[in-house]
């Protein structure tokens, strides 16, 4: 499994310890920016991170900004996206069972970093549960 990862500014502390986290557990993954603190556009950062997941270039993405907002909603204009902004275990772990979420979201600001590697591994290890959820997800693009 291969993981994409993106942020802002506001994100990037939060997204280098998840990359650590991730080398702990020796899951490879691609970081498409942002690479420092300073102000930068989300984005310019999540186009890059959905675009690596509609192409297959990595299997899931996570992606970390300020609120989790502004980013989760670019992600989501792509077709082949369906980014999940989570805040807890049970939202995430609903978000790819019944959604099949393929981008996890998280607020850097407003959870932390204990709480967001929880996120991440559930994210990663919770299946899609398809049935009745199947045609859900295949209503979604226009």
């Amino acid at each position: 499994m291969k993981i994409g990862l993106a942020s802002d500014h506001a994100g990037v502390l939060m997204k280098k310890a998840i990359c650590q986290w991730l080398e702990s557990r020796m899951i490879g993954y691609i970081d498409y920016g942002a690479y420092s603190t300073e102000s930068a556009n989300y984005a310019i950062f999540g186009h890059k991170l959905a675009n690596a997941v509609e192409s297959g270039d990595v299997d899931k993405g996570i992606a970390v900004c300020g609120s989790g907002n502004g980013i989760n909603m670019t992600l989501n204009k792509h077709q082949g996206i369906r980014a999940a902004l989570c805040w807890n275990e049970e939202i995430t772990r609903l978000a790819r069972a019944h959604n099949d979420a393929n981008i996890l979201s998280i607020a850097g600001r407003f959870i932390s970093l204990v709480e967001a590697e929880k996120l991440v591994e559930i994210f990663l290890n919770t299946p899609f549960d398809g049935g009745r959820h199947k045609a859900r997800i295949d209503a979604i693009p226009l």
